[in-house]
């Protein structure tokens, strides 16, 4: 059972911590960082959060960050896709602010600006990037990177390609990405690193992103049956005009590299990618004539779900190799752990897969930490924080001065105390349209109880949901005129939060940002999934 603590040993703590500066923590007393990041977890895919999968799919190993440590219910993302995330996450900045808004054609991270790595280097940590990257640009700030850089940055689940220190560029073809991104870690703890230094280690996985291509270990998990569907899983989006006109539905928007599905022999390399590609402009296609109907669908998902746990369970693992490690060298005491994600993602709700959308499957994010200086074992915070929150967290827990431009909010105050300080609703908003899956842009605000989303791209489309009433966000109460009062006030502390966080641009603007096209660096042909 988790356990809130009480007021005094919490008051001791956060003045303990609040009382640190870089100019009084020595080297020594500075904690250690370890930052573990996949892509693409939902949170139901975290067993921690005792959602619909947890016995079915459990996560021992992340589990342990939370047993030992506190679990954050209601961390949210600004940006749900993958680059603009990891920029929110560097910066402690929203995306039109450190300017990687889009993945598709939307330019490279300006790797010159400040981000939390450099300041930490600069406090005299020792900085390491290790696996996924994803922003184009090489790594800045940190002592050694050795990061994915082929397809797009994105990285393959087999054979992939990374770029060690900016400058090698090394083809790893013994272990599956997952494995290798541990074995570089634990590698790099163990040998390499300067152990005079406190450390701060970005320890990044691929998986379980598209395409679910689990390691040969796993490939016999979840054979037993069949997994059950979400309640929405046949959700027809009524009410909900921007749901419908997506491309990400699991019964007709999925390729057949997603299910891998074996092409016929003699094929061109062009040929083979547009026959791996089939479904994600819509089409409708089957492996078999004897399958149609609720059975596609199902097979569909049953092969997408179970890959996509597979590919879990070998983050699992890793992480278990790193909490491992860490026991055992004596370092877990003085070291900060954190897992989280960039963003959520679809596992068949609303009949779905990828993430995108401010609905909470995409929307909501894993969040966990452990320090054992400061927090006690198995806490739970269910305040509303942001990915831009991450790095002043970290900052201040290290003892570092918090930049004013990050216009994220440590809430270190929040490890020892579920209070509801530091802010009372969050604000969202995505550009990214029409690849991959025709999400139309949108912005918005969550409440501890509401949510209001203003589709605004070549729609203009509202919708407010009642989370207590309503939490699979099914029922759109915009037009319902016993709402009118309220919509009046979220749309007042709507523009309040776009003022304060300077998104306050028209809408105009705002499409220009979507249609801007800046040509990526590493741009290759045929990316056919992100």
């Amino acid at each position: 059972m988790r356990k809130i603590f009480f007021l005094t040993f919490i008051l001791f703590c956060v003045s303990q911590v609040e009382s640190q500066s870089i100019e009084n923590i020595t080297q020594a007393e500075r904690p250690n960082i370890v930052f573990i990041m996949s892509d693409d977890h939902a949170v139901s895919a975290v067993s921690a959060y005792e959602d619909w999968l947890a016995e079915l799919a459990p996560t021992p190993n992340i589990d342990r960050i939370a047993d030992n440590g506190m679990l954050m219910t209601r961390t949210f993302n600004t940006n749900s896709i993958c680059g603009p995330s990891r920029a929110s996450i560097l910066t402690g900045k929203y995306s039109h602010v450190n300017g990687f808004f889009k993945n598709e054609k939307g330019g490279d991270f300006d790797g010159s600006q400040m981000t939390f790595p450099k300041l930490f280097q600069k406090a005299g940590y020792q900085t390491a990037v290790i696996g996924k990257w994803h922003l184009g640009t090489n790594p800045t700030g940190f002592d050694y990177s050795k990061v994915m850089i082929n397809w797009g940055g994105q990285g393959t689940y087999f054979n992939p390609v990374f770029l060690e220190n900016s400058r090698d560029t090394i083809v790893e073809r013994k272990r599956h990405s997952t494995a290798q991104v541990a074995h570089d870690a634990l590698k790099w703890l163990d040998k390499s690193r300067d152990k005079d230094k406190p450390f701060m280690l970005m320890y990044q996985f691929k998986a379980p992103h598209r395409p679910w291509e689990p390691a040969e270990e796993f490939k016999t998990l979840f054979t037993d049956g069949d997994f059950p569907h979400p309640s929405n899983f046949n959700d027809n989006y009524e009410g909900r005009k921007a749901s419908k006109d997506q491309w990400m539905e699991i019964e007709n928007h999925m390729n057949r590299r997603d299910l891998k599905i074996a092409p016929p022999d003699g094929l061109t390399k062009r040929e083979l990618n547009d026959y791996y590609a089939y479904g994600n402009k819509g089409q409708f296609w089957t492996p078999s004539d004897t399958l149609q109907g609720k059975a596609l669908k199902n097979w569909k998902y049953q092969t997408y779900i179970k890959d996509y746990l597979r590919c879990v369970a070998g983050v699992d693992k890793a992480v278990g190799q790193m909490l491992d490690y860490l026991e055992a060298s004596g370092l877990a005491e003085n070291t900060i752990i954190i897992y989280t994600s960039d963003q959520g993602f679809y596992l068949g709700e609303h009949g779905w897969f990828d993430k995108r959308w401010m609905y909470e499957e995409s929307f909501r994010m894993p969040f966990m930490i452990s320090y054992p200086k400061l927090i006690q074992p198995k806490t739970t915070n269910s305040n509303l924080l942001l990915n831009i929150d991450f790095a002043p967290t970290m900052l201040e827990l290290a003892g570092i001065s918090i930049p004013k431009d990050m216009q994220g909010t440590s809430f270190v105050s929040q490890l020892s105390l579920d209070s509801s300080d530091i802010r009372d609703a969050v604000y969202y908003h995505y550009y990214e349209y029409p690849k991959w899956h025709m999400v139309q842009p949108h912005y918005g605000i969550r409440t501890n109880r509401f949510k209001l989303i203003h589709f605004y791209y070549s729609m203009d489309e509202w919708e407010l949901y009642d989370l207590n009433s309503d939490p699979n966000e099914m029922n759109n109460l915009y037009a319902n005129p016993k709402y009118k009062k309220l919509i009046k006030q979220l749309k007042k502390k709507l523009k309040a939060l776009q003022v304060e966080y300077k998104d306050d641009m028209s809408l105009d603007e705002m499409r220009q940002m979507t249609d801007v096209v800046i040509e990526r660096v590493y741009n290759e042909e045929n990316l056919n999934q992100r």
